[in-house]
């Protein structure tokens, strides 16, 4: 009996052993952002994760939130430090430090090219969450609020049109795809001449967002 006995503390001690080896692997994919799979790999604070527009669309910059007058990119591409990744449920949080856009073009009458588009004012702050619709929030930073100064060729020589949002703009992130997107989301005009539309809605679908501090660049999820 007494054998029997050290048998079955034996057992437990092994058993615990095991769990406790196995535990440092079931904590992988425990944070709101993980890289590779849903249950890969916890993403690290200070990782870098970049996009491009997802193949085939455009960044557009339109004068109504449901029209097509305005201005079209078929290049942009984001770079973002995560600053925070807590455990799901939750929101992760990530500096916006450069976001390039270019090959723009308009359709606006008397404007007969688009010589750049720069963002002003970075880093901004981006909120990822892992709520109800995959929320995300961009907002200004420590600099102030959210500029875009976007630089017209026009009949009568060269605009500048400087659009701004002091509170931000609201996007989704979806793991098909593993994408950030923003639709229809408005930039007021601060100044400009009158070829510049009053409010400049911003559109644009990133993907698939990569960590780019992890050897092989493995995509992002949303946990």
């Amino acid at each position: 009996m007494r054998f029997r006995r050290t048998l079955g503390t034996a057992a437990l001690a092994a058993l615990a052993f095991t769990c406790a080896a196995v535990a440092p692997a079931q904590a992988d994919g425990s944070a709101v952002l993980t890289t590779g799979s849903s249950s890969g790999p916890d993403v690290a604070i200070g990782d870098v994760l970049t996009a491009s527009l997802v193949s085939g669309t455009a960044a557009t910059f339109y004068s109504s939130a449901s029209g097509t007058s305005g201005i079209s990119c078929a290049n942009s591409a984001f770079s973002a430090t995560v600053t925070a990744n807590p455990a799901a449920p939750g929101s992760a949080v990530e500096q916006l430090n450069t976001q390039t856009f270019g090959s723009c073009s308009s359709n606006v009458l008397g404007v007969t090219g688009v010589k750049s588009i720069t963002v002003n004012n970075l880093p901004f702050t981006n909120t990822v969450g892992d709520g109800p619709g995959n929320p995300v929030a961009l907002t200004p930073g420590a600099a102030g609020a959210m500029k875009t100064t976007v630089v017209l060729n026009t009949i009568l020589g060269s605009i500048n049109c400087v659009y701004q949002t002091t509170t931000g703009i609201n996007g989704t992130t979806s793991n098909t795809g593993n994408t950030i997107g923003f639709s229809s989301q408005p930039f007021n005009l601060v100044s400009g001449s009158g070829l510049c539309f009053s409010t400049g809605w911003f559109s644009a679908t990133y993907g698939p967002v990569t960590d780019t501090s992890v050897a092989g660049s493995p995509l992002i999820f949303v946990n």
